[in-house]
């Protein structure tokens, strides 16, 4: 559930598409909550990881679902041999520590335990233990970061209005194809022309999406598919395999797919 980095070692690669790393950095000083949105593997969580390298903040994150529990975040007593001992969770690390706090997909997790954010998103920045009795002030440094993909969510999981107008709001979308095919060249470690190509096929793809195309393939499958073509995978068979597999499981769709990588890489 929940993943932890120091602010010591290589910068997280991370492409601007604007001016989101200086309001970040101001929202940071400024001690407000953040959340980003934006489709699957489009750069939100690399974008955190980048920010709290560049902030020197440690950075905890956790993988929100339908069964994360507000004592998840908190914390819990555990029976020991010698009694019971509170252990913090990673909310309440983050908050006695002044590291910054990542939610991916927010909106997953139950109602009831998103609303213990909602003290540490204004000005009290404090985290109430109703179990232990404890009232903990954020350290300084602390920042709160939500993301969650808006066009995925049901309608039965989006974010209450109460809840969202206590973040300052991030919109991520697909980078530039200029701008995609250096990120997946990067991270794939492919030539430029193919990841061109690997981008192009990603755009003829996304237009799918009004066929009934879930999720539309994300810069993070490009990458996938670049690093096989990279270890001498067939051009074809990477993106199938990492691309079109992981979409659909409609013949249709994924007949359609097929056509598509044949076309692009004749």
């Amino acid at each position: 559930m929940t993943g932890r980095s120091g602010q010591e070692g290589v910068e997280p690669y991370y492409v601007a598409s604007g001016r989101e790393i200086a309001i970040f950095e101001q929202c940071h000083a400024r001690n407000l909550a953040v959340m980003l949105k934006g489709p699957t593997g489009c750069g939100k969580t690399r974008f955190v990881e980048h920010m709290a390298w560049k902030l020197k903040r440690p950075l905890v994150t956790v993988s929100c679902h339908d069964d994360l529990t507000a004592s998840d975040l908190i914390g819990r007593f555990l029976i020991r041999s010698d009694g019971t001992q509170w252990q913090d969770g990673p909310l309440t690390r983050a908050v006695r520590e002044g590291a910054m706090c990542y939610l991916d997909e927010v909106v997953e997790a139950r109602q009831d335990t998103v609303v213990v954010l909602h003290p540490l998103t204004d000005h009290r920045r404090i985290l109430p233990i109703d179990k232990t009795g404890e009232l903990i002030e954020a350290a300084p440094g602390f920042q709160l970061v939500v993301s969650y993909n808006p066009g995925y969510q049901r309608l039965t999981k989006d974010m209450k209005p109460s809840t969202r107008q206590r973040f300052v709001a991030f919109d991520f979308t697909f980078p530039p194809a200029e701008r995609e095919a250096a990120i997946v060249m990067h991270e794939g470690g492919a030539e430029r022309g193919i990841c061109q190509a690997l981008v192009a096929l990603g755009l003829r793809l996304r237009a799918l999406q009004d066929r009934g195309l879930a999720e539309v393939p994300s810069t993070r499958l490009l990458v996938a598919a670049a690093r096989l073509i990279a270890s001498g995978v067939d051009v074809r068979d990477a993106c199938y395999a990492a691309v079109v597999s992981p979409l659909s499981d409609d013949a249709t769709l994924v007949a359609a797919m097929r056509d598509l990588v044949d076309a692009t890489f004749v």
